[in-house]
């Protein structure tokens, strides 16, 4: 239908929402129609409130969190009381949504940023990624959930890793083909996948997040009792890139003077790194006599972090055989990578199961 086709413009609505080069935006009458509501009385004028919400959720953080007390007023049996608090949280919808974010899209080749926030009764998260700049971080999406009340009898760090494991089902599109940096008070994937003893629901959530490569890291520009959405609005000030200049660079192996690098007994510590900054890998193998040998390259493709780490791995061992090293000793930082030659974790990532085959060919 021509009437309804429109070619060659910068902005235009499209299921609701305003596209244009920026990326997504509220429609802005939709924003004016709830800016010009009446504080709602009655259950239906509270479930019209809540349905206009929840039709641009995606662009409110901490959207559950925020409107606890109203979700309440619609509970079996509950008397409908609009009260101070009630008001304070529908003013604060209000406030938020005079200058509401922007949703960017992906950029190929950059890793992700998730901020977890997680309260007694809700949690709330934010899928960022940082702009052109790399000092900036915009919003691509914006999450909230309350907790079943099964759920809210978990600890504090279960709730976390509860909380992650639902945000990434409904992230899953953006976070399979990108790496993840996760930002949270506590630590949930080491908790899940450094647990000994493994009860069903971390096995569950084990399983779920095997297929991502989700990186823990520390926020230090910001308290860590602060909230997603103030976490995510946040840019990082102090960022500073990775310093290449290293002292006695020119330096490639330490021997002391006689020795030989003919030792029964050889170490291998590997380690392999993906980043917004580019993809490296290193190795150092350790002699008998304690004789220092580092081996270091950068990856020329796009990877994962636990691709970078089978690089380095396989790297290492060949430059043991290459030495003619008869008994080797490996030690590694990557959980996910030392248990699956361990054989003691199953190897399902596509990408993965060719490194796995040609190291554990290598050891033979």
């Amino acid at each position: 239908n021509p009437a309804k086709c429109t070619f060659g413009v910068k902005s235009g609505k499209l299921l609701g929402f305003v596209v244009n080069e920026k990326g997504i935006e509220v429609d802005p009458d939709k924003v004016r129609a709830i800016l010009e509501m009446p504080a709602p009385s009655t259950k239906k004028e509270i479930c019209g409130f809540l349905g206009r919400l929840n039709y641009i959720a995606t662009f409110i953080s901490q959207l559950i969190a925020t409107c606890n007390l109203i979700f309440k007023l619609l509970c079996k049996n509950q008397p409908v009381v609009w009260n101070e608090d009630c008001h304070k949280a529908f003013e604060k919808i209000k406030q938020y949504l005079q200058d509401p974010p922007i949703l960017v899209p992906l950029i190929s080749g950059r890793p992700l940023i998730l901020y977890i926030s997680v309260l007694d009764e809700s949690m709330g998260c934010a899928l960022g990624q940082h702009d052109a700049s790399r000092r900036k971080e915009q919003a691509i999406y914006y999450l909230s959930k309350k907790f079943t009340d099964c759920e809210r009898r978990y600890s504090l760090l279960e709730r976390t890793c509860c909380a992650l494991a639902w945000a990434t089902r409904h992230l899953r599109q953006y976070m399979l083909i990108h790496t993840t940096w996760l930002v949270s008070k506590m630590d949930p994937i080491k908790y899940i996948f450094e647990k000994p003893a493994l009860n069903g629901q971390i096995a569950r959530w084990q399983m779920l997040l095997s297929e991502y490569d989700i990186v823990y890291v520390t926020q230090k520009a910001v308290k860590g009792s602060a909230l997603a959405e103030y976490l995510a609005h946040q840019p990082i000030e102090d960022y500073q890139s990775m310093q290449y200049d290293f002292l006695d660079e020119d330096i490639m192996a330490l021997f002391e003077d006689g020795e030989s690098i003919n030792g029964e007994k050889w170490t291998l510590l590997f380690d392999g790194a993906s980043n917004a900054l580019g993809h490296g890998i290193g190795a150092v193998l350790i002699t008998l006599e304690n004789q220092l040998i580092p081996f270091t390259a950068r990856l020329g493709f796009n990877c994962t972090n636990n691709v970078a780490e089978y690089e380095a791995c396989a790297m290492g061992i060949l430059a043991a055989l290459e030495f003619k090293a008869k008994v080797l000793e490996v030690y590694g930082d990557s959980t996910l990578v030392v248990h699956q030659l361990r054989d003691e974790w199953e190897t399902r990532d596509s990408k993965l199961i060719p490194y796995h085959s040609y190291i554990k060919n290598l050891m033979e």
